[in-house]
């Protein structure tokens, strides 16, 4: 096999060492684990028809691109196809084949509109158009040492505690109801509107990177109303999953308080780093993050192709 040899393949579970170094390449802010990346792959869905695609050049796994429909709204016919490759192996047709492969798997099955993230980087945005995507929405990441102080935690209106998920580890439905109510607000492309708990139970709840003691919740006279979820590296390194408020409990600074408590908690756990990503149209979310010490370390665009 010469270095010029491309194959594409399926996900082997030997694999994920790499694909997560793939992911992670370039991008200091993304928080994966090889072990998620095996419950990715492990898990199944017969309605998300999820795949892996793997590239190889000279018998080196070099980069990967996870596809799938998308699932929890009634907008159908629409799919998602993420990956990267190598930086020192780029520009050698490996990306272009994943996404092809992709494409192809999803075209099978009924996807119509495929959506993709794109680098907010000129390489990565003029790949995307080259290839029939157009760009749509943008998204900020935000990066945070945590060995630096945290503000000091506002006033907790009466009535409302801040508790760990443990505490709902026998049934997250209340917290599920919060984050199916929340999501339909969520700016993006595709409204959330359908949200499936024995989905969410399978695909958000048994993650293995989903730290309970990290995710916090806001409770109101003993409802849960507020979240923010919290998964690791299992290492040193945070991520903010998703925080949520249901809408009548909104613009009483119980979010903030909630994703506060968790950043405290993670200092105290240990963890270095702490990044989190929102759509640039999320005012409200940004000022939070801007008020907890975030600052913009990357960004990245929305492509979107019709397929067929």
């Amino acid at each position: 096999m010469t270095d010029t040899e491309l194959t594409i393949r399926d996900f082997r579970p030997a694999d994920a060492e790499a694909v997560a170094a793939a992911h992670r390449a370039g991008r200091e802010h993304l928080v994966m684990s090889a072990e998620t990346l095996l419950w990715m792959n492990a898990r199944t869905n017969p309605e998300e028809h999820f795949r892996t695609f793997v590239a190889e050049l000279d018998g080196r796994v070099v980069g990967a691109v996870r596809c799938g429909l998308v699932l929890g709204t009634t907008t159908t016919g629409v799919g998602y196809a993420n990956g990267s490759v190598l930086p020192e192996f780029r520009r050698r047709g490996a990306a272009t084949a994943l996404l092809a492969a992709a494409e192809r798997h999803l075209t099978a099955h009924g996807v119509a509109e495929l959506h993709t993230w794109l680098d907010d980087e000129p390489a990565a945005l003029a790949f995307g158009t080259a290839r029939g995507y157009q760009l749509g929405r943008e998204a900020h990441f935000g990066g945070r040492d945590l060995t630096l102080p945290l503000p000091s935690a506002p006033a907790r209106p009466a009535g409302v505690e801040l508790r760990p998920a443990t505490d709902w580890a026998d049934d997250p439905r209340p917290l599920f109801l919060v984050e199916a109510d929340a999501i339909r607000d969520e700016p993006g492309e595709v409204v959330m509107d359908a949200l499936d708990y024995e989905e969410w139970l399978r695909g958000d709840w048994a993650r293995p990177d989903l730290d309970l003691g990290l995710t916090v919740v806001a409770v109101v006279d003993g409802e849960p109303v507020a979240l923010t979820l919290a998964q690791t590296d299992g290492v040193d390194r945070y991520w903010s999953g998703f925080t949520a408020c249901r809408r009548e409990f909104r613009g009483r600074g119980l979010a903030k308080l909630a994703k506060l408590e968790s950043l405290r908690r993670a200092a105290a756990a240990g963890h270095r780093r702490a990044y989190t990503s929102n759509d640039a149209t999320n005012a409200p979310m940004l000022a939070i993050n801007a008020w907890l010490g975030y600052e913009r370390c990357a960004g990245e665009r929305r492509g979107i192709k019709r397929l067929g």
